[in-house]
Protein backbone atom coordinates (compact mmCIF):
# COMPACT_ATOMS: atom_id res chain seq x y z
CA UNK A 1 0.00 0.00 0.00
CA UNK A 2 1.60 3.27 -1.12
CA UNK A 3 1.79 6.45 0.88
CA UNK A 4 -0.98 8.17 -1.14
CA UNK A 5 -3.48 5.41 -0.38
CA UNK A 6 -2.55 5.44 3.32
CA UNK A 7 -3.07 9.22 3.41
CA UNK A 8 -6.40 8.90 1.65
CA UNK A 9 -7.57 6.24 4.09
CA UNK A 10 -6.54 8.38 7.06
CA UNK A 11 -8.98 11.06 5.90
CA UNK A 12 -11.68 8.42 5.47
CA UNK A 13 -11.36 7.00 8.99
CA UNK A 14 -14.70 8.44 10.26
CA UNK A 15 -16.57 6.54 7.54
CA UNK A 16 -14.47 3.40 8.08
CA UNK A 17 -15.39 3.47 11.78
CA UNK A 18 -19.06 3.47 10.81
CA UNK A 19 -18.61 0.63 8.32
CA UNK A 20 -16.83 -1.33 11.08
CA UNK A 21 -19.83 -0.72 13.34
CA UNK A 22 -22.15 -2.20 10.71
CA UNK A 23 -19.98 -5.29 10.10
CA UNK A 24 -19.38 -5.98 13.78
CA UNK A 25 -23.06 -5.42 14.51
CA UNK A 26 -24.06 -8.02 11.91
CA UNK A 27 -21.61 -10.51 13.43
CA UNK A 28 -23.04 -9.80 16.89
CA UNK A 29 -26.57 -10.54 15.68
CA UNK A 30 -25.45 -13.72 13.93
CA UNK A 31 -23.38 -15.21 16.75
CA UNK A 32 -24.87 -13.89 20.01
CA UNK A 33 -26.61 -16.41 22.19
CA UNK A 34 -29.79 -14.38 22.66
CA UNK A 35 -31.61 -11.41 21.19
CA UNK A 36 -31.23 -9.39 24.41
CA UNK A 37 -27.48 -9.99 24.41
CA UNK A 38 -27.10 -9.02 20.74
CA UNK A 39 -29.15 -5.85 21.32
CA UNK A 40 -26.83 -4.73 24.11
CA UNK A 41 -23.70 -5.54 22.08
CA UNK A 42 -24.95 -3.79 18.93
CA UNK A 43 -26.12 -0.73 20.87
CA UNK A 44 -22.79 -0.45 22.67
CA UNK A 45 -20.73 -0.99 19.50
CA UNK A 46 -22.67 1.49 17.40
CA UNK A 47 -22.64 4.22 20.05
CA UNK A 48 -18.91 3.68 20.71
CA UNK A 49 -17.91 3.81 17.04
CA UNK A 50 -20.20 6.77 16.40
CA UNK A 51 -18.36 8.62 19.16
CA UNK A 52 -15.05 7.59 17.56
CA UNK A 53 -16.28 8.95 14.24
CA UNK A 54 -17.38 12.17 15.94
CA UNK A 55 -13.95 12.65 17.55
CA UNK A 56 -12.17 11.98 14.26
CA UNK A 57 -14.39 14.49 12.47
CA UNK A 58 -13.70 17.12 15.13
CA UNK A 59 -9.98 16.64 14.59
CA UNK A 60 -10.43 16.94 10.82
CA UNK A 61 -11.94 20.40 11.24
CA UNK A 62 -8.37 21.62 11.61
CA UNK A 63 -6.95 19.66 8.66
CA UNK A 64 -5.83 21.30 5.43
CA UNK A 65 -8.60 20.98 2.80
CA UNK A 66 -7.79 18.42 0.10
CA UNK A 67 -9.25 15.88 -2.31
CA UNK A 68 -8.80 12.12 -1.88
CA UNK A 69 -9.30 8.95 -3.93
CA UNK A 70 -8.43 10.55 -7.30
CA UNK A 71 -10.45 13.66 -6.43
CA UNK A 72 -13.65 11.64 -6.01
CA UNK A 73 -14.11 13.02 -2.49
CA UNK A 74 -13.26 16.40 -1.04
CA UNK A 75 -12.26 16.89 2.59
CA UNK A 76 -12.96 20.41 3.85
CA UNK A 77 -14.45 22.09 6.90
CA UNK A 78 -17.74 22.64 5.12
CA UNK A 79 -18.39 18.95 4.53
CA UNK A 80 -16.92 17.97 7.90
CA UNK A 81 -19.30 20.26 9.82
CA UNK A 82 -22.26 18.77 7.99
CA UNK A 83 -20.96 15.28 8.84
CA UNK A 84 -20.72 16.23 12.52
CA UNK A 85 -24.34 17.40 12.47
CA UNK A 86 -25.39 14.09 10.87
CA UNK A 87 -23.40 11.99 13.36
CA UNK A 88 -25.02 13.78 16.32
CA UNK A 89 -28.44 13.26 14.74
CA UNK A 90 -27.69 9.56 14.30
CA UNK A 91 -26.54 9.14 17.90
CA UNK A 92 -29.79 10.76 19.03
CA UNK A 93 -31.90 8.51 16.77
CA UNK A 94 -30.21 5.29 17.91
CA UNK A 95 -30.58 6.25 21.57
CA UNK A 96 -34.24 7.06 20.99
CA UNK A 97 -34.77 3.78 19.15
CA UNK A 98 -33.23 1.87 22.04
CA UNK A 99 -35.84 3.09 24.53
CA UNK A 100 -38.85 3.90 22.36
CA UNK A 101 -41.71 1.41 22.15
CA UNK A 102 -42.20 2.48 18.53
CA UNK A 103 -39.33 0.17 17.48
CA UNK A 104 -40.24 -3.48 17.99
CA UNK A 105 -37.89 -5.29 20.44
CA UNK A 106 -36.95 -7.97 17.92
CA UNK A 107 -35.57 -5.46 15.39
CA UNK A 108 -33.80 -2.85 17.56
CA UNK A 109 -30.34 -4.13 16.58
CA UNK A 110 -31.19 -4.03 12.88
CA UNK A 111 -32.49 -0.49 13.35
CA UNK A 112 -29.09 0.70 14.62
CA UNK A 113 -27.26 -0.95 11.71
CA UNK A 114 -29.64 0.43 9.07
CA UNK A 115 -29.40 3.94 10.50
CA UNK A 116 -25.60 3.86 10.34
CA UNK A 117 -25.80 2.63 6.74
CA UNK A 118 -27.91 5.65 5.84
CA UNK A 119 -25.41 7.88 7.65
CA UNK A 120 -22.55 6.51 5.52
CA UNK A 121 -24.53 7.47 2.40
CA UNK A 122 -25.11 10.94 3.82
CA UNK A 123 -21.42 11.41 4.57
CA UNK A 124 -20.60 10.39 0.98
CA UNK A 125 -22.91 13.15 -0.24
CA UNK A 126 -21.29 15.73 2.06
CA UNK A 127 -17.87 14.97 0.53
CA UNK A 128 -18.93 14.21 -3.06
CA UNK A 129 -16.75 15.74 -5.75
CA UNK A 130 -18.14 14.02 -8.82
CA UNK A 131 -21.50 12.93 -10.16
CA UNK A 132 -20.90 9.21 -9.59
CA UNK A 133 -20.27 9.70 -5.86
CA UNK A 134 -23.43 11.82 -5.63
CA UNK A 135 -25.46 9.01 -7.16
CA UNK A 136 -23.84 6.35 -4.96
CA UNK A 137 -24.48 8.50 -1.89
CA UNK A 138 -28.13 9.08 -2.79
CA UNK A 139 -28.75 5.38 -3.45
CA UNK A 140 -26.92 4.23 -0.31
CA UNK A 141 -28.92 6.69 1.73
CA UNK A 142 -32.21 5.88 0.01
CA UNK A 143 -32.32 2.07 -0.12
CA UNK A 144 -31.88 1.61 3.61
CA UNK A 145 -34.25 4.53 4.28
CA UNK A 146 -37.05 2.67 2.50
CA UNK A 147 -36.61 -0.21 4.91
CA UNK A 148 -36.48 2.12 7.91
CA UNK A 149 -39.74 3.83 6.92
CA UNK A 150 -41.56 0.48 7.01
CA UNK A 151 -39.69 -0.84 10.03
CA UNK A 152 -42.76 -1.42 12.17
CA UNK A 153 -44.21 -4.27 10.10
CA UNK A 154 -47.15 -4.65 12.48
CA UNK A 155 -48.35 -1.14 11.65
CA UNK A 156 -50.17 -0.61 8.33
CA UNK A 157 -49.24 3.08 8.27
CA UNK A 158 -45.56 2.16 8.53
CA UNK A 159 -45.85 -0.28 5.62
CA UNK A 160 -47.64 2.37 3.57
CA UNK A 161 -44.93 4.91 4.44
CA UNK A 162 -42.18 2.57 3.25
CA UNK A 163 -44.00 1.85 -0.03
CA UNK A 164 -44.62 5.54 -0.77
CA UNK A 165 -41.05 6.45 0.12
CA UNK A 166 -39.70 3.76 -2.23
CA UNK A 167 -41.99 4.76 -5.10
CA UNK A 168 -41.20 8.47 -4.89
CA UNK A 169 -37.53 7.69 -4.30
CA UNK A 170 -37.29 5.42 -7.34
CA UNK A 171 -38.87 8.04 -9.60
CA UNK A 172 -36.65 10.87 -8.32
CA UNK A 173 -33.51 8.71 -8.56
CA UNK A 174 -34.38 7.84 -12.15
CA UNK A 175 -34.87 11.50 -13.03
CA UNK A 176 -31.59 12.40 -11.37
CA UNK A 177 -29.68 9.65 -13.20
CA UNK A 178 -31.15 10.79 -16.53
CA UNK A 179 -30.11 14.37 -15.85
CA UNK A 180 -26.61 13.32 -14.76
CA UNK A 181 -26.24 11.18 -17.89
CA UNK A 182 -27.14 14.12 -20.11
CA UNK A 183 -24.75 16.43 -18.24
CA UNK A 184 -21.95 13.92 -18.75
CA UNK A 185 -22.89 13.42 -22.41
CA UNK A 186 -22.73 17.16 -23.12
CA UNK A 187 -19.77 18.12 -20.94
CA UNK A 188 -17.69 14.92 -21.09
CA UNK A 189 -16.71 14.80 -17.42
CA UNK A 190 -18.20 13.82 -14.08
CA UNK A 191 -15.71 15.73 -11.87
CA UNK A 192 -17.13 18.87 -10.27
CA UNK A 193 -14.14 21.06 -11.11
CA UNK A 194 -14.11 19.73 -14.69
CA UNK A 195 -17.81 20.49 -15.08
CA UNK A 196 -17.25 24.01 -13.72
CA UNK A 197 -14.43 24.62 -16.22
CA UNK A 198 -16.53 23.50 -19.19
CA UNK A 199 -19.60 25.44 -18.05
CA UNK A 200 -17.63 28.70 -18.05
CA UNK A 201 -17.05 28.42 -21.82
CA UNK A 202 -20.54 27.40 -22.98
CA UNK A 203 -22.71 29.39 -25.38
CA UNK A 204 -26.23 30.54 -24.59
CA UNK A 205 -27.76 27.72 -26.66
CA UNK A 206 -25.66 25.12 -24.80
CA UNK A 207 -26.78 26.55 -21.49
CA UNK A 208 -30.45 26.43 -22.48
CA UNK A 209 -30.02 22.72 -23.26
CA UNK A 210 -28.28 21.97 -19.99
CA UNK A 211 -30.56 23.81 -17.54
CA UNK A 212 -33.36 21.17 -17.78
CA UNK A 213 -30.72 18.50 -17.09
CA UNK A 214 -29.64 20.30 -13.94
CA UNK A 215 -33.31 20.46 -12.91
CA UNK A 216 -33.57 16.67 -13.29
CA UNK A 217 -30.32 16.33 -11.34
CA UNK A 218 -31.85 18.49 -8.62
CA UNK A 219 -34.90 16.18 -8.45
CA UNK A 220 -33.00 13.48 -6.57
CA UNK A 221 -31.50 15.98 -4.17
CA UNK A 222 -34.73 17.95 -3.72
CA UNK A 223 -36.45 14.70 -2.87
CA UNK A 224 -33.98 14.12 -0.02
CA UNK A 225 -34.55 17.52 1.56
CA UNK A 226 -38.28 17.51 0.67
CA UNK A 227 -38.51 20.65 -1.44
CA UNK A 228 -41.55 21.47 -3.56
CA UNK A 229 -42.52 19.70 -5.84
CA UNK A 230 -40.58 16.70 -4.48
CA UNK A 231 -42.05 16.92 -0.99
CA UNK A 232 -45.22 14.85 -1.32
CA UNK A 233 -43.74 11.80 0.38
CA UNK A 234 -42.68 13.60 3.56
CA UNK A 235 -45.99 14.03 5.50
CA UNK A 236 -47.12 10.43 4.98
CA UNK A 237 -43.67 8.97 5.67
CA UNK A 238 -43.12 11.10 8.76
CA UNK A 239 -46.55 10.17 10.14
CA UNK A 240 -46.34 6.46 9.31
CA UNK A 241 -42.74 5.78 10.29
CA UNK A 242 -41.73 4.94 13.88
CA UNK A 243 -40.87 8.12 15.76
CA UNK A 244 -37.10 7.37 16.05
CA UNK A 245 -37.05 6.92 12.27
CA UNK A 246 -38.95 10.17 11.76
CA UNK A 247 -36.45 11.94 14.01
CA UNK A 248 -33.60 10.54 11.92
CA UNK A 249 -35.25 11.49 8.61
CA UNK A 250 -35.79 15.06 9.81
CA UNK A 251 -32.03 15.55 10.27
CA UNK A 252 -29.64 13.26 8.38
CA UNK A 253 -31.04 12.99 4.80
CA UNK A 254 -31.97 16.67 4.88
CA UNK A 255 -28.48 17.78 5.94
CA UNK A 256 -26.83 15.46 3.39
CA UNK A 257 -28.97 16.80 0.55
CA UNK A 258 -28.41 20.39 1.59
CA UNK A 259 -24.64 19.87 1.71
CA UNK A 260 -24.40 18.63 -1.87
CA UNK A 261 -26.83 21.26 -3.20
CA UNK A 262 -24.69 23.98 -1.65
CA UNK A 263 -21.51 22.45 -3.02
CA UNK A 264 -22.72 22.13 -6.62
CA UNK A 265 -24.20 25.63 -6.50
CA UNK A 266 -20.94 27.18 -5.29
CA UNK A 267 -18.78 25.15 -7.71
CA UNK A 268 -20.95 25.18 -10.86
CA UNK A 269 -22.78 28.49 -10.67
CA UNK A 270 -20.53 30.95 -8.84
CA UNK A 271 -19.50 32.72 -12.08
CA UNK A 272 -21.84 35.52 -13.15
CA UNK A 273 -23.78 34.90 -16.34
CA UNK A 274 -26.92 33.40 -17.85
CA UNK A 275 -26.30 30.01 -16.26
CA UNK A 276 -26.10 31.50 -12.77
CA UNK A 277 -29.21 33.61 -13.33
CA UNK A 278 -31.16 30.57 -14.52
CA UNK A 279 -30.07 28.32 -11.63
CA UNK A 280 -30.54 30.97 -8.93
CA UNK A 281 -33.92 31.87 -10.40
CA UNK A 282 -34.96 28.22 -10.28
CA UNK A 283 -33.79 27.76 -6.68
CA UNK A 284 -35.51 31.00 -5.66
CA UNK A 285 -38.88 29.81 -6.96
CA UNK A 286 -38.44 26.39 -5.34
CA UNK A 287 -37.35 27.94 -2.01
CA UNK A 288 -40.31 30.35 -1.93
CA UNK A 289 -42.81 27.60 -2.77
CA UNK A 290 -41.24 25.18 -0.27
CA UNK A 291 -41.47 27.66 2.59
CA UNK A 292 -45.02 28.67 1.73
CA UNK A 293 -46.46 25.22 1.03
CA UNK A 294 -44.83 23.76 4.15
CA UNK A 295 -46.14 26.48 6.45
CA UNK A 296 -49.66 26.72 5.00
CA UNK A 297 -50.13 22.93 5.02
CA UNK A 298 -48.89 22.67 8.62
CA UNK A 299 -51.69 24.91 9.91
CA UNK A 300 -54.50 22.38 9.55
CA UNK A 301 -52.73 19.26 10.86
CA UNK A 302 -53.98 17.23 13.85
CA UNK A 303 -50.94 14.95 14.12
CA UNK A 304 -47.84 16.53 15.68
CA UNK A 305 -45.59 14.28 13.55
CA UNK A 306 -47.38 15.41 10.41
CA UNK A 307 -47.15 19.03 11.50
CA UNK A 308 -43.43 18.63 12.14
CA UNK A 309 -43.11 17.05 8.68
CA UNK A 310 -44.53 20.17 7.03
CA UNK A 311 -42.43 22.28 9.37
CA UNK A 312 -39.35 20.37 8.18
CA UNK A 313 -40.35 21.12 4.58
CA UNK A 314 -40.59 24.84 5.34
CA UNK A 315 -37.18 24.83 7.04
CA UNK A 316 -35.69 23.19 3.95
CA UNK A 317 -37.03 26.16 2.00
CA UNK A 318 -35.43 28.59 4.45
CA UNK A 319 -32.04 26.91 4.13
CA UNK A 320 -32.40 26.81 0.34
CA UNK A 321 -33.03 30.56 0.49
CA UNK A 322 -29.54 30.96 1.94
CA UNK A 323 -28.07 28.98 -0.97
CA UNK A 324 -29.23 31.49 -3.58
CA UNK A 325 -27.16 34.28 -2.02
CA UNK A 326 -23.90 32.72 -3.22
CA UNK A 327 -21.99 34.77 -0.67
CA UNK A 328 -19.92 33.94 2.38
CA UNK A 329 -22.55 35.18 4.82
CA UNK A 330 -25.16 32.93 3.18
CA UNK A 331 -22.92 29.86 3.48
CA UNK A 332 -22.11 30.72 7.09
CA UNK A 333 -25.78 31.28 7.87
CA UNK A 334 -26.80 27.88 6.47
CA UNK A 335 -24.14 26.07 8.50
CA UNK A 336 -25.30 27.86 11.65
CA UNK A 337 -28.90 27.08 10.69
CA UNK A 338 -28.02 23.39 10.35
CA UNK A 339 -26.62 23.26 13.90
CA UNK A 340 -29.57 25.19 15.35
CA UNK A 341 -32.08 23.08 13.42
CA UNK A 342 -30.47 19.89 14.71
CA UNK A 343 -31.00 20.62 18.38
CA UNK A 344 -34.43 22.24 18.26
CA UNK A 345 -35.71 19.42 16.03
CA UNK A 346 -34.30 16.72 18.32
CA UNK A 347 -35.98 18.35 21.32
CA UNK A 348 -39.34 18.53 19.52
CA UNK A 349 -39.24 14.92 18.34
CA UNK A 350 -37.96 13.54 21.64
CA UNK A 351 -40.76 15.17 23.62
CA UNK A 352 -43.29 14.02 21.00
CA UNK A 353 -41.95 10.47 21.26
CA UNK A 354 -42.26 10.28 25.00
CA UNK A 355 -45.70 11.89 25.05
CA UNK A 356 -46.99 9.49 22.40
CA UNK A 357 -45.01 6.37 23.38
CA UNK A 358 -47.14 3.40 24.27
CA UNK A 359 -50.44 4.84 23.03
CA UNK A 360 -49.60 5.37 19.33
CA UNK A 361 -51.29 8.75 19.48
CA UNK A 362 -49.36 11.89 18.61
CA UNK A 363 -52.40 14.09 18.06
CA UNK A 364 -52.46 17.56 19.55
CA UNK A 365 -54.82 16.56 22.37
CA UNK A 366 -52.03 14.44 23.90
CA UNK A 367 -50.21 17.72 24.61
CA UNK A 368 -53.22 19.47 26.14
CA UNK A 369 -52.44 20.58 29.68
CA UNK A 370 -48.97 19.02 29.60
CA UNK A 371 -47.65 21.80 31.85
CA UNK A 372 -49.77 20.44 34.72
CA UNK A 373 -48.87 16.79 34.03
CA UNK A 374 -45.18 17.27 33.31
CA UNK A 375 -43.99 20.90 33.64
CA UNK A 376 -40.39 20.28 32.57
CA UNK A 377 -41.36 18.63 29.28
CA UNK A 378 -43.89 21.37 28.56
CA UNK A 379 -41.20 24.01 29.06
CA UNK A 380 -38.70 22.19 26.85
CA UNK A 381 -41.28 21.64 24.10
CA UNK A 382 -42.25 25.32 24.29
CA UNK A 383 -38.59 26.34 23.87
CA UNK A 384 -38.30 24.08 20.81
CA UNK A 385 -41.50 25.49 19.27
CA UNK A 386 -40.51 29.11 19.89
CA UNK A 387 -37.06 28.49 18.45
CA UNK A 388 -38.48 26.77 15.35
CA UNK A 389 -40.74 29.79 14.90
CA UNK A 390 -37.71 32.09 15.04
CA UNK A 391 -38.56 33.91 18.27
CA UNK A 392 -35.69 35.59 20.20
CA UNK A 393 -33.66 34.87 22.24
CA UNK A 394 -33.45 31.32 20.86
CA UNK A 395 -31.11 29.91 18.22
CA UNK A 396 -33.86 29.69 15.59
CA UNK A 397 -34.14 33.48 15.61
CA UNK A 398 -30.39 33.95 15.07
CA UNK A 399 -30.42 31.35 12.28
CA UNK A 400 -33.26 33.03 10.38
CA UNK A 401 -31.88 36.51 11.03
CA UNK A 402 -28.51 35.60 9.49
CA UNK A 403 -30.16 34.21 6.35
CA UNK A 404 -32.30 37.36 6.17
CA UNK A 405 -29.13 39.47 6.49
CA UNK A 406 -27.49 37.48 3.66
CA UNK A 407 -30.53 38.13 1.43
CA UNK A 408 -30.47 41.84 2.19
CA UNK A 409 -26.72 41.97 1.53
CA UNK A 410 -27.42 40.59 -1.97
CA UNK A 411 -30.44 42.94 -2.34
CA UNK A 412 -32.87 40.04 -2.70
CA UNK A 413 -35.62 42.02 -1.03
CA UNK A 414 -38.53 40.01 -2.44
CA UNK A 415 -37.12 36.77 -0.99
CA UNK A 416 -36.48 38.55 2.30
CA UNK A 417 -40.15 39.60 2.46
CA UNK A 418 -41.31 36.06 1.61
CA UNK A 419 -39.09 34.68 4.37
CA UNK A 420 -40.46 37.21 6.86
CA UNK A 421 -44.09 36.48 5.98
CA UNK A 422 -43.54 32.74 6.24
CA UNK A 423 -42.00 33.19 9.67
CA UNK A 424 -45.19 34.95 10.78
CA UNK A 425 -47.35 32.13 9.38
CA UNK A 426 -45.24 29.46 11.10
CA UNK A 427 -45.70 31.25 14.43
CA UNK A 428 -49.41 30.33 14.36
CA UNK A 429 -49.06 26.54 14.37
CA UNK A 430 -46.03 26.46 16.65
CA UNK A 431 -47.84 28.63 19.19
CA UNK A 432 -50.89 26.38 18.89
CA UNK A 433 -48.95 23.61 20.63
CA UNK A 434 -47.61 26.02 23.26
CA UNK A 435 -51.14 27.28 23.93
CA UNK A 436 -52.50 23.74 24.31
CA UNK A 437 -49.74 22.76 26.71
CA UNK A 438 -49.82 25.87 28.87
CA UNK A 439 -53.30 27.43 28.71
CA UNK A 440 -55.62 24.42 28.36
CA UNK A 441 -56.71 21.88 30.93
CA UNK A 442 -55.86 18.22 30.21
CA UNK A 443 -58.50 16.47 28.10
CA UNK A 444 -57.02 13.03 28.64
CA UNK A 445 -56.23 11.17 31.81
CA UNK A 446 -53.87 8.81 29.96
CA UNK A 447 -50.48 8.83 31.64
CA UNK A 448 -47.43 10.39 30.03
CA UNK A 449 -44.76 7.72 29.94
CA UNK A 450 -41.12 7.52 29.04
CA UNK A 451 -39.96 10.39 31.21
CA UNK A 452 -37.33 8.66 33.25
CA UNK A 453 -34.59 10.76 34.77
CA UNK A 454 -32.06 9.73 32.12
CA UNK A 455 -34.42 10.56 29.26
CA UNK A 456 -35.29 13.87 30.81
CA UNK A 457 -31.59 14.68 31.13
CA UNK A 458 -31.06 13.84 27.45
CA UNK A 459 -33.87 16.17 26.34
CA UNK A 460 -32.50 18.94 28.57
CA UNK A 461 -29.07 18.38 26.99
CA UNK A 462 -30.59 18.86 23.51
CA UNK A 463 -32.43 22.00 24.63
CA UNK A 464 -29.43 23.76 26.18
CA UNK A 465 -27.74 24.51 22.80
CA UNK A 466 -31.00 26.09 21.61
CA UNK A 467 -30.68 28.59 24.46
CA UNK A 468 -26.90 29.00 24.36
CA UNK A 469 -26.68 29.49 20.58
CA UNK A 470 -29.42 32.09 20.81
CA UNK A 471 -27.59 34.14 23.42
CA UNK A 472 -23.94 33.43 22.61
CA UNK A 473 -24.04 32.87 18.87
CA UNK A 474 -20.80 34.60 17.89
CA UNK A 475 -18.49 31.63 18.52
CA UNK A 476 -20.62 29.22 16.48
CA UNK A 477 -20.88 31.77 13.68
CA UNK A 478 -17.09 32.05 13.76
CA UNK A 479 -16.77 28.26 13.39
CA UNK A 480 -19.32 28.28 10.55
CA UNK A 481 -17.51 31.19 8.90
CA UNK A 482 -14.24 29.24 8.87
CA UNK A 483 -15.94 26.19 7.33
CA UNK A 484 -15.51 27.28 3.72
CA UNK A 485 -15.78 24.98 0.70
CA UNK A 486 -12.74 23.72 -1.14
CA UNK A 487 -13.38 25.03 -4.66
CA UNK A 488 -10.64 24.06 -7.09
Amino acid sequence: MNIVMITNLSYYLPELALIAAMVLGLFAIAFSGSRDQSDKIVFGLTMLLLMVSYILLNNMMFAVPRTIFSSALVIDRFGTLFKIIMVIGTIAAIYLGRFSQDILPEIKSEFSIFVIGVLVGGMLLASANNLLIVYLGVETLSILSYALASFNRKNNKSSEAGLKYALYGGISAGLMLFGMGHIYGVLGTIQFEGIADVLSGLTLSDISILLPSFLLFFAGLGYKIATVPFHMWAPDVYEGSPLPVTTFFAVVPKMAGMAVIMRITMVFFSAEGVLQIGWIGLLSVIAALTMTVGNVAAIGQRSVKRMLAYSSISHAGVMLTGVITLNHLGTTAILFYGVAYLFMTLTAFYVTTFVADGCENDHFERFTGLVSRHPLMAILMSIAMLSLAGIPPFSGFVAKFNILAALIEKRYFVMAVILGLNSVVSLYYYMKIVRLMVLKSPESSAPVGGFGLLNQAVIVAFTIPTLVLGLFWQEMMSVASSASLLVK
